[in-house]
């Protein structure tokens, strides 16, 4: 039911639960910055019964989008006159359809609960699939009250032996869009050896020397990005932990964390247990994750 073309767009999946304007709201700041259209777009699923048919009146499902999605497209453009806000009206799975529209939007915008209410993302909730799959970047917000401290900095999760250029630009851009500091963060457990003998490892390095070394890298990589964004305040961080529980922690005076789809075993699967899946399910501000397989 798509009637308009959602190239460079930002799209906001809503349901009809409460918060929903908030997030639209939240959503259609982020196409100004962008200048982009904004559509807000609500899916009704079909409950098809086993063995059933697949045949059904279309009324009732349209007109319970019009019910969810008017008064929030209403809200959106009298607070936003000049942004261009299109319904996008859906029957049938949203997480698909949002993956549709991933392939040519710039941005996906969802609530951190999924369309049952759950106050975490389970596995297969729409949040996460989306999160997961989408081909474009996705904001996924926190409940509101979550980020009501004053919060000044962008955080982004990179590995310095695995480094992804498209989640840089993209926390870049968005630091500097928001006049705000950007904070690239490393962290990591892995053991880093000195020498191997036929008996295996020699010697492990000190813990003060690895992250002294992992940073001298990180500013490396990142001295390339200070030359282009001279005005952008860019820190490095670079320590021994969990990178999960680093970011996390991070997040507590972020406006927003940033991270890729995909690890350093270079496989963009379900995100639940790894780094991503971690710090979607318990950051204290919102998280985008970008894809990086197509980068």
């Amino acid at each position: 039911m798509r009637d308009h073309d959602v190239a460079g767009a930002v799209v906001v999946g809503v349901t009809d639960a409460e918060e929903q304007s908030a997030l639209a709201h939240r959503a259609a700041q982020e196409a100004n910055h962008r200048g982009a259209r904004l559509f807000v777009m609500h899916a009704a699923e079909w409950p098809v019964p086993a063995g059933g048919s697949a045949a059904h009146d279309d009324e009732p499902y349209l007109q319970r989008i019009e019910n969810v999605i008017t008064p929030i497209v209403e809200s959106v453009r009298r607070e936003h006159p000049q942004l261009d806000v299109v319904p996008d009206r859906v029957l049938g799975s949203p997480a698909s359809a949002l993956l549709d529209r991933s392939a040519e939007a710039s941005l996906i915008v969802l609530g951190h609960r999924g369309s049952g209410g759950f106050p975490r993302l389970p596995l297969g909730s729409v949040s996460l699939q989306v999160a997961t799959h989408s081909q474009c970047p996705v904001l996924v917000m926190r409940p509101s009250g979550a980020t009501e401290r004053a919060r000044d900095r962008v955080v982004v999760g990179v590995d310095v032996e695995d480094f992804q250029p498209g989640v840089m630009e993209f926390a870049l851009e968005t630091a500097q869009s928001r006049g705000a500091a950007l904070e690239v963060v490393h962290a990591s457990t892995r053991p880093e050896l000195l020498a191997t003998g036929p008996s295996g490892p020699l010697l492990l390095q000190h813990d003060e020397t690895v992250a002294s070394e992992a940073q001298d890298a990180l500013e490396d990589r990142l001295s390339s990005y200070r030359s282009q964004y001279q005005s952008l305040s860019i820190r490095a961080r670079a320590e021994r932990g969990r990178p999960a529980n680093v970011l996390i922690d991070a997040s507590r005076r972020a406006l927003l964390v940033v991270v890729g789809t995909r690890g350093r075993a270079g496989l963009k699967r379900l995100l639940l247990g790894s780094v991503s899946g971690e710090v979607l399910h318990s950051a204290d501000c919102p998280v985008a994750v970008v894809p990086t397989t197509h980068h």
